[in-house]
């Protein structure tokens, strides 16, 4: 799958990766449709982090729950 172009495919892996490697629950998902356009890379840099890192502080989990917020539109 290519993450560098933006479609509803590409948005979805990335939030659903990023959710299951924080063993997040989610009461909805980001699509491609809800996601504020200039978010894209916003959430491409948040999935890059997330999977180069194996452990995650309490305080990390929040800073990424919370910019995951920012990207979706209001």
């Amino acid at each position: 799958m290519d993450l560098t172009q933006q479609s509803e495919e590409s948005v979805q892996f990335m939030y659903e990766s990023i959710t299951r490697k924080l063993r997040m629950a989610t009461g909805g998902s980001i699509k491609a449709g809800l996601l504020k356009e200039e978010a894209f890379e916003d959430l491409k840099d948040l999935y890059d982090i997330v999977m180069s890192k194996s452990n995650f502080s309490i305080s990390e989990i929040d800073a990424i729950t919370s910019e995951l917020g920012k990207l979706r539109k209001v």
